[in-house]
């Protein structure tokens, strides 16, 4: 099955917003394209991922994603995560994918090669990767990529477990613990931060920002 990776990232201004106040807008920047750029860098390594389409309202970051030879949908604005992910099925449908790997920027520890035992070469189906907490998702696999709308965000693994029962298709609920740690808090941040000092090579970029930044046990300089 020919599989698109869509990775919906936020303008580098607004992203990681969630920190705000554990790092200033410039760290939050930093780190936010330090992520990016591990990323991008990681996906062509799987051998279930066929192509990677970056969904962002930032030009710059489009320009950086055709640069690494991956594919861009610009938007005019950023309409949040869902919005984001949802019109990149639409555009990867368009041009014949038969599925979408709907994958986060936040998650530096994601490894390829997990992931892919998870997602493998299998017929129509949706895979739900949940948080380290359970209740939110990191990641979602849609074959065909239009069986139901992402709806990201807090609670959200419920909502995909809810829309993949409706949708009648067979699915599963399945832990990938690479990427079970996302960045929204700042524990997620500290916990992020000692996993990557001890082993950068997940994500070396991020590792050298978040080094660079510090432990942040207290609220950044305004």
């Amino acid at each position: 099955m020919h599989t698109t990776a869509i990775v919906p990232v936020k303008g580098l201004s607004v992203a990681n917003g969630r920190l705000d106040g554990v790092l200033s807008e410039d760290e939050r920047r930093q780190l936010a394209e330090a992520l990016f750029l591990d990323l991008i860098v990681k996906l062509p390594r799987s051998r279930c991922i066929d192509d990677v389409l970056v969904v962002t309202s930032d030009e710059g970051i489009a320009r950086q994603v055709r640069w690494f030879g991956h594919k861009a949908l610009l938007q005019k604005s950023d309409e949040g995560h869902s919005e984001a992910a949802a019109a990149g099925a639409r555009a990867a449908m368009a041009e014949g994918t038969q599925r979408v790997a709907m994958l986060p920027v936040d998650c530096p520890m994601l490894d390829t090669d997990e992931l892919d035992a998870h997602i493998g070469r299998s017929p129509r189906t949706v895979l739900i990767i949940p948080d380290r907490h359970g209740t939110g998702t990191n990641g979602l696999v849609l074959a065909p990529p239009d069986v139901f709308l992402p709806a990201f965000g807090p609670d959200s693994c419920a909502r995909h477990v809810s829309r993949a029962r409706a949708s009648g298709i067979s699915f599963a609920l399945e832990e990938v613990r690479s990427m079970g740690i996302d960045l929204d808090t700042r524990e997620d941040y500290v916990l992020l931060r000692d996993r990557l000092l001890l082993d950068p090579q997940p994500a070396p970029r991020t590792a050298k920002v978040l080094w660079e930044l510090g432990e942040r046990t207290t609220p950044a300089a305004a």
